[in-house]
């Protein structure tokens, strides 16, 4: 094998494509027939690495994509990933042809933004983004005027539209309620359009939260995220498995005395002799420093080592006293399973204080992405 060829040197990400394609019966199992999937990819497939899960999504027929921004679009056509390609997030007027270039489908965010990017006289296809309730980006579902006002920008071919849920607490009732009023003014838009006689697109509300939780609502399209990647917990998503597990090396093996101290800052002083072992991976890989100083751990041998003070940019330390057979070079596990031990992403959010899409969108890019057949 060439040394360049070799991905497991350091840290890295292994996707277990079996468990991608069961996730997306899953998923499928819970939609109608004619809806289609969108899946969002955004931040690197939410780190699980979006050429490779695109790639795989694109052989078992799917053929529609979200990211955040043009340039997620155009990595993913240099890497030549077929389908539609919606790009959720604002793009600079100096970047339109980079739409039209990279055959990507612009939101529109605003009327104001769809006025400037009419006005560049070149034909782009957009979906337009309705305002339910979260008021982060789109027009808002009570503008119908404006709405279609933007239906009449001749450049603009509006192929989609869509708003996106914010209350997504399965169970919730004034969680459930508050989305109810979402659906209800997303139809009212939709109503007000066919009423003038304008032919209304392809629509679109459910990311994950609304596949498991309002399965039956009648969309083309839905854009399952952390679902899709087996990270999504509620009501009928418990046979969902995860996609990605991170692994590392184990670099160095010491024997320390009490009073030794381990890693920056002091932050852990030994009161015993112990095993130590340090790990290629660090913060800058994307691992939490909220889980230093025993809040995290790895898998080693099938059992769990907690991280032993802070956690460093490139590696960390981990208490290895009493698991037998640990040895330099070998790999342990961040996320993921080793015998009857798992780690998990939501594991490491509830350490760090934070939710498991900041864990996984945060992995980071000198992580090699793996894929198992």
């Amino acid at each position: 094998m060439k040394a360049a060829s070799f991905k497991k040197g350091r840290a890295w990400i292994e996707l277990d494509i079996g468990n991608l394609r069961h996730n997306i019966k899953i998923i499928k199992d819970h939609l109608p027939e004619m809806c289609e999937l969108m899946p969002s990819v955004k931040a690197n497939a939410h780190g699980h690495g979006a050429t490779e899960i695109c790639r795989e999504l694109n052989k078992t027929g799917i053929r529609a994509f979200c990211v955040a921004s043009v340039m997620e679009g155009k990595e993913l056509r240099k890497n030549h990933i077929k389908g539609e390609i919606l790009v959720f997030g604002y793009t600079h007027p100096e970047h339109f042809s980079l739409l039209r270039h990279n055959d990507l489908i612009q939101s529109i965010v605003d009327f104001e933004y769809a006025k400037k990017l009419n006005a560049c006289g070149k034909k782009q296809k957009v979906h337009i983004k309705i305002d339910t309730g979260m008021n982060r980006l789109g027009e808002s579902s009570d503008n119908i005027d404006t709405i279609m006002k933007i239906f009449d920008l001749k450049n603009l071919e509006v192929t989609g539209v869509y708003s996106h849920f914010c209350a997504q607490k399965s169970g919730d009732k004034k969680h459930r309620e508050f989305t109810v009023r979402q659906i209800e003014k997303f139809d009212q838009v939709l109503q007000a359009l066919e009423v003038k006689g304008y032919k209304v697109p392809k629509k679109h509300l459910q990311g994950s939260y609304g596949i498991f939780d309002l399965p039956g609502l009648d969309c083309d399209y839905a854009r399952p995220g952390m679902a899709l990647y087996g990270v999504h917990r509620g009501p009928g998503s418990e046979d969902l498995r995860p996609v990605l597990s991170v692994k590392t090396r184990i670099t160095s093996i010491k024997t320390i005395k009490a009073g030794d101290t381990v890693s920056y800052e002091l932050a852990f002083i030994a009161n015993r002799e112990m095993r130590v072992a340090a790990l290629s991976i660090g913060y800058a890989d994307g691992l939490p420093r909220a889980i230093s100083c025993g809040r995290g751990s790895a898998l080693i041998n099938g059992h769990a080592a907690p991280i032993l003070g802070n956690i460093c940019m490139d590696q960390c330390i981990v208490d290895i006293t009493g698991i037998e057979n640990v040895r330099q070079g070998e790999a342990c596990v961040i996320i993921g399973r080793d015998g009857n031990e798992e780690i998990s992403a939501y594991d490491i959010a509830g350490q760090a204080d934070t939710i498991p899409n900041e864990v996984l969108g945060r992995l980071g890019s000198r992580l090699e992405r793996i894929v198992l057949s």
